[in-house]
């Protein structure tokens, strides 16, 4: 947006908006691609640019500049399960009227730095899970969330928190004791 007419000066409010974004960036690109990894994704470096650009796009909407790391990660949650999804029936559609054969998923190279060995078994044990329970325990034990940040990041009630949390880590518990 410009003022007046020099249309050379940006507005104070854009500049605000790119600072503040800018810092955001800085700050948590990196845990932001890590939660869409941990989330399942194929392609997490592309769901957290969406996120960027979604936060951008409302950043005049939000409440407030403090609410703007939990929005980015309700999107990145958000765009992580509807890209899950549409795969999934893209993946259905596929098998149909395919041979049969589907194509080897390549991992980016954060994806793979973010598994190491001692991890994988618990990472295959949490892609297993129910996406909502997948993501309450992402959110609270990879993220360090609390009930209610995780609440509104998922977009339900923190007791349905508390059940996601508690039937997932006892899944974990028993897939992890049975590999001893």
């Amino acid at each position: 947006m410009v003022t007046g007419g020099d249309p050379a000066v940006a507005d104070d409010g854009d500049t605000e908006r790119e600072a503040a974004l800018a810092r955001l960036f800085e700050l948590h690109y990196t845990s932001m691609l890590r939660l869409a990894t941990l989330l399942g994704a194929d392609d997490p470096e592309n769901i957290v640019a969406e996120a960027y650009y979604e936060l951008y796009r409302r950043w005049r909407r939000l409440r407030s500049a403090e609410r703007a790391e939990s929005y980015l990660r309700s999107v990145v949650c958000n765009l992580t399960r509807m890209r899950i999804r549409h795969l999934q029936v893209v993946r259905r559609h596929t098998r149909r009227t395919d041979s049969g054969t589907e194509p080897a998923a390549v991992a980016s190279a954060e994806h793979t730095a973010l598994l190491h060995d001692d991890q994988r078994a618990l990472i295959h044990a949490l892609r297993r899970l129910p996406p909502r329970q997948r993501e309450a325990l992402v959110l609270r034990h990879w993220m360090g969330l609390k009930e209610g940040e995780i609440a509104e990041a998922m977009g339900i009630s923190p007791g349905s928190v508390k059940t996601h949390t508690a039937r997932g880590i006892a899944a974990l518990t028993q897939v992890m004791e049975n590999r001893r």
